[in-house]
């Protein structure tokens, strides 16, 4: 089995990095792989709501990673997003990945529906649950199946590798691994004993129609 984790932070070997190590090590234990996509750095544009991915189940945008990645991802068993924490939220790179990966997943016919994920944030000071909430949101959004750690998945630390200072932190990503890999193999072994439910399309609505 194989994660796929990405990585928001435009430090390659920052704090999000070390907490996504930590998780890898303990995934690791289980014979399970993780493979960390870099996108915090990378020139990524925001989403246009053009909809030609509705129609292609690919964004339209194809000169950056999102396409490529979006295939690696759903070819994953499972899917971490990590992420600073800017003004209290996703850093903005993270951000256009994020709006463009999902959109593209979910008009292709839900291609991380059942996954098991994870998200987690690293911050300075405050910020991390408003952040760390927002990551979720994709997640929840795309019916995957979140794994939990045993506090909110949320590191201190603002100078690269300060997070390992933080020994409650360290629990939290530690218990993160171990439970995404117990996940990882519940779902493995349930496959063929219990069906999934079947998609369904989606209904649209708003506040004018």
């Amino acid at each position: 089995m194989k994660v796929i984790a990405i990585n928001g932070s435009p430090r390659p070997d920052g704090n999000c990095a070390r907490a996504l190590s930590i998780i890898g090590e303990r995934l690791a234990k289980e014979s399970i792989g993780l493979e960390v996509v870099q996108v915090g750095g990378e020139a990524i544009r925001g989403c246009i709501a053009c909809g030609s991915c509705a129609k292609t189940g690919k964004c339209a945008f194809g000169d950056d990673l999102v396409n490529a990645t979006v295939e690696r991802m759903a070819a994953a068993d499972g899917i971490i997003l990590a992420s600073p924490v800017y003004y209290s939220g996703v850093a903005g790179t993270m951000k256009c990945f994020c709006d463009r990966a999902f959109y593209v997943a979910g008009a292709a016919g839900g291609l991380f529906r059942h996954k098991v994920c994870a998200a987690l944030v690293a911050v300075r000071r405050s910020g991390g649950s408003s952040t760390l909430d927002c990551l979720n949101h994709y997640l929840t959004y795309s019916e995957m199946i979140v794994a939990t750690s045993r506090y909110w998945n949320i590191v201190h630390g603002r100078a690269k590798g300060e997070m390992d200072k933080d020994a409650e932190g360290v629990q939290i990503v530690e218990t993160l691994g171990d439970n995404l890999a117990w996940v990882l193999k519940m779902r493995e072994a349930s496959k063929s004993l219990v069906p999934e439910p079947p998609a369904v399309p989606k209904v649209f609505t708003n506040f004018v129609r």
